[in-house]
């Protein structure tokens, strides 16, 4: 699948989670700087609303309406996951109110862009990780994703929604 940045190609490394495959295990860093893991979620859905920055207006407005879909969905947990800092990703949340989210920066883990087949390996953006949203089952398999073919675009909020209800 191709994925642009203002319809120019972005290079990806990695294979993005298919429906029904097991999520890759990861760690990554909350807003104390603690790691958090799919273990710490056992029996819960998690959505993992992964993006470039939230200093992006595309960014900032997929985290608000991940924590209004949040408040709505029961034994859910919506992971934001950027490359942001934790204090970054925690300031945003804190000014907007967002309570419903958890943050979590990749900014120190080595493989989870990769891994979730997200990572922006050349040009500009490199390092960063594309948009997309992955959801799962309380197992930890996929029930939903969405590799957001323009990274400037935000994701179907309601195909996840459906997909996390079981409809």
């Amino acid at each position: 699948m191709s994925v642009t940045f203002l319809g120019n190609e972005v290079a990806l490394s990695g294979e993005f989670p298919q429906k029904g495959q097991k999520a890759p295990g990861f760690t990554l860093c909350n807003k104390d700087l603690s790691d958090i893991g799919l273990e710490q979620f056992e029996g819960k859905k998690i959505i993992l609303n992964i993006f470039p920055s939230v200093d992006t207006p595309t960014c900032a407005n997929s985290v608000k309406a991940f924590n209004q879909l949040a408040e709505l969905l029961q034994d859910t947990v919506v992971l934001c996951v950027s490359a942001d800092l934790p204090f970054a990703l925690s300031r945003f949340v804190d000014a907007e109110d967002l309570g419903s989210v958890t943050i979590a920066s990749c900014f120190r883990s080595a493989t989870f862009a990769e891994d979730h087949g997200v990572c922006i390996s050349e040009g500009a953006l490199r390092g960063l990780t594309s948009r997309a949203v992955i959801a799962l089952d309380e197992n930890h398999h996929v029930l939903y994703s969405q590799l957001v073919n323009e990274i400037a675009d935000e994701p179907d909020y309601s195909k996840v929604a459906e997909a996390v209800k079981g409809e």
